[in-house]
């Protein structure tokens, strides 16, 4: 049997905590190892496979444009990729007028950097403490945890972090070289922290006021993970620049940069090689076609409301605290969650942490009422 895992450890640089297991195979809500064994994914490659793995859509649309045209450079106008913006912006927020494709998240809040100094002429952002928003060195200046930014300083000048939720804080550092404010409308890696709709009011008549961009992270948000289309329509504000990714294209590597019309970017000014390919455009294509004819915002509504009632009624003491929006799940503990992590997934389950003590699931939307009953079922055997 061919031994994968010492091919993988022989040639890839090792940057990943890794799992002790080889994914070979997913359909829906399940995965699968070489060995045979299933699991239930309440990761969904972090909130990337929200219609599902293998979703038939997709992989139609995937072979019909790969037999077709797989890349197009972007000095030419392509079919799909009109076809996918026109898509797009039919479910975004209606201020949101303009996009710039890429092919993942950090590379979208590079690019969002780049258009808010650009339009600005400022050259300062203020950021959110356990904040996440990549790792690239520009997203990288805007993401919190030290770990992460430490061995790689000097990073981008002119960040600043402040708590989340904290409105006078963030007040206080705001000058008049501040480009921009980057903010999640939920914390993700952060620890599922909900950002009140409140502070997010008041930091959009700040920026109005100041002349100073908002730009909205809803790379692990967007997409029906939280119970709307994209998060910010809970907020009650509209972002000047808003950056997606992750489940864009059904699992297809995708991102995107989505602008008011505040934002004017001349030509040579930014670029890329693949972003919005034809064949990333007909993943998107399908997977949002998918999501609104299965309503995937009201199924992660009503299944979130679901986990949520069944998980409190058992009461475990290990908990500190529930938070869930959609199917956007952080369950804190009183004590650290990689123990719990491994155990869950010895049992068949699929989780991910958030921060020290946040055992963060984000299941697939399609998931079953039966596979949350099973997840209700180990995390009861784990943490009793």
């Amino acid at each position: 049997m061919i031994d994968y895992k010492e091919i993988t450890q022989k040639y890839e640089i090792d940057v990943y905590p890794r799992r002790d297991i080889v994914l070979v195979k997913g359909k829906g809500a399940r995965l699968w190892d070489d060995k045979g064994n299933e699991y239930i994914d309440m990761a969904a490659g972090i909130s990337v496979a929200n219609i599902g793995h293998a979703n038939e859509k997709v992989v139609e649309a995937l072979t019909k444009q790969a037999s077709t045209l797989i890349t197009c450079p972007n000095t030419f106008y392509n079919d799909t990729k009109a076809i996918f913006l026109e898509k797009l912006f039919s479910i975004v927020p209606k201020n949101l007028t303009k996009a710039f494709l890429t092919n993942s998240g950090t590379e979208a809040i590079e690019g969002a950097i780049k258009f808010a100094r650009l339009n600005t002429k400022k050259t300062k952002f203020i950021a959110a403490m356990k904040g996440f928003h990549g790792r690239t060195l520009g997203a990288l200046s805007a993401t919190y945890k030290k770990e992460y930014r430490e061995d790689f300083e000097p990073l981008v000048p002119g960040f600043t972090f402040v708590p989340y939720n904290n409105f006078e804080k963030l007040a206080e550092v705001v000058d008049g070289d501040t480009a921009g404010i980057i903010l999640e409308p939920i914390q993700g890696e952060g620890g599922i922290n909900i950002g009140q709709k409140e502070y997010f009011q008041k930091v959009r008549q700040l920026c109005d006021e100041k002349n100073i961009l908002l730009i909205i992270d809803e790379i692990q948000t967007g997409f029906c993970r939280t119970g709307k289309m994209f998060a910010i329509e809970s907020l009650g504000i509209e972002a000047d620049i808003m950056t997606l990714a992750k489940s864009i294209a059904g699992g297809f590597p995708m991102g995107a940069i989505l602008c008011s019309d505040k934002i004017q970017v001349e030509k040579s000014k930014h670029g890329s090689t693949f972003g919005g390919n034809p064949l990333a455009c007909a993943a998107g294509i399908a997977s949002i076609d998918f999501m609104i004819e299965n309503k995937l915002w009201e199924q992660a509504e009503e299944k979130g409301k679901y986990f949520k009632e069944k998980l409190e009624k058992l009461n475990l003491s290990k908990i500190r605290e529930i938070r869930i929006v959609g199917l956007m799940i952080g369950i804190e503990l009183k004590d650290k969650s990689q123990p719990v992590i491994v155990e869950l997934l010895n049992k068949g389950i699929i989780s991910l942490p958030a921060g020290t003590t946040v055992l963060r699931m984000l299941p697939p939307l399609v998931i079953s009422y039966e596979d949350l009953n099973t997840v209700v079922e180990k995390l009861a055997q784990v943490l009793k």
